[in-house]
């Protein structure tokens, strides 16, 4: 098997798709950039108004591997580069509340009639339809509606979930990004494009199917004090170090159970009685107690490797230097920026190693450039304001 890596000479998989991107924030850049990640050429659409601004910030990671073009879209030159760009494309993507890309003249049934293999990918929270398509919210709402944020309910205490990552990238980029590839896949043979309407609740709603299957079969319960997933029992939880520090145990396995009891030194607890939440909050004071007896480094060197299913908390900047993650080349230097390198790993067609993200605007010449435009009309859609 060939390194799984990022390689600087690698193509990607998707080399020789085109998409198009209108400059956003949160999902639709991460959908972006996974796909770039993968070869494909992702042209951002930016607005030719704040390239002088956007050149003071660093440049972001989401557009890694991508080229921007800065363009006026309420002049007609600039709209008609954008057109000129999204009749080369293979995809589009817009992020934008539902019918602001209509307004702009840049809706669907516009794109298809003139670009009819046009894979064109929309995200929003809510979705394009249902009473909530026009009303605002974020990651932790979208998280809140489908159910899933309870699922982090403590006994006594209020849901928790971690910012933008449920909702905004993974219910949201990560099911754009798929139904893209799918729809991409699907063009090839019918020749037809088609609309992806990503939305964050329906993505968060299909990553609960395995809690609402354990749900419908009894092993999920919505009383927290009944509930191992919810922190109750004293073998899936996070538990605070000597040195005030964090380690988590998810031993849900008989075999794992009592190995952990074993290294524990709980020799008078029957592995037998796991699932008798009658039980924990006893056993879940003495593990606590155990726990707080040692530092994370001690847990470490005693549980980590082990079947026990341990894994210290660690901060994102420890994240990095950890051995396991270190050896799997879990994150990449670019050009002193620290960031995750690209996933999933393909063994043939590794994805293309992470560069700087353009700065907006960057690669407006060279683009149209691309489409035809030779240096005096590149000129004179500077002089009229259309580019940057």
């Amino acid at each position: 098997m060939t390194d799984p890596s990022p390689h600087p000479a690698s193509r990607g998989p998707l080399h020789g798709v085109r998409v198009i991107e209108f400059a956003g924030i949160g999902p639709g850049p991460f959908a972006g950039m996974m796909l770039a990640d993968m070869g494909a050429d992702v042209i951002v659409i930016d607005r030719a108004d704040q390239a002088a601004a956007a050149a003071r910030y660093p440049r972001a990671a989401t557009n890694r591997g991508k080229r921007s073009v800065a363009l006026d879209l309420k002049s007609e030159a600039g709209r008609d580069a954008a057109w000129a760009l999204i009749a080369s494309a293979d995809a589009l993507i817009e992020g934008f509340r539902p019918g602001v890309m209509e307004r702009l003249g840049f809706g669907p049934e516009a794109a298809a009639a003139r670009r009819p293999s046009l894979v064109y990918g929309r995200v929003t929270g809510w979705g394009q339809s249902g009473p909530l398509a026009q009303a605002a919210g974020h990651d932790i709402n979208y998280v809140a509606l489908t159910g899933v944020l309870s699922t982090s309910r403590r006994e006594g205490q209020a849901p928790v979930v971690p910012p933008t990552i449920v909702g905004d990238m993974a219910g949201g980029a990560m099911f754009l990004a798929f139904g893209l590839v799918c729809a991409l896949h699907e063009a090839r043979a019918s020749g037809k494009g088609q609309v992806v309407d990503a939305a964050m609740i329906d993505g968060v709603a299909a990553m609960s199917t395995l809690v609402h299957q354990m749900r419908f079969n009894g092993f999920w319960s919505d009383d927290a004090r009944r509930n191992l997933f919810a922190n109750s029992s004293p073998f899936y939880e996070v538990f605070e170090c000597a040195d005030r520090e964090h380690i988590t145990l998810g031993a849900i396995e008989p075999q794992f159970y009592a190995e952990l009891l074993r290294r524990l030194g709980l020799d008078d607890v029957n592995p037998a009685g796991q699932y008798d939440h009658r039980s924990w909050p006893a056993l879940k004071q003495r593990v606590a107690a155990r726990i707080k007896s040692r530092s994370r480094a001690e847990w470490q060197a005693l549980l980590e490797g082990t079947d026990v299913c341990f894994a210290p908390v660690l901060s994102l900047a420890e994240a990095a230097e950890h051995p396991h993650n270190a050896a799997r080349g879990l994150f990449v230097d670019v050009e002193g920026q620290r960031q995750p390198a690209p996933a999933p790993r393909l063994s043939r067609t590794p994805a293309r190693a992470p560069s700087l993200g353009a700065r907006c605007g960057e690669h407006t010449d060279e683009v149209l450039a691309e489409l035809g435009l030779d240096g005096e009309a590149l000129a004179r859609l500077r002089a009229q304001g259309a580019c940057a």
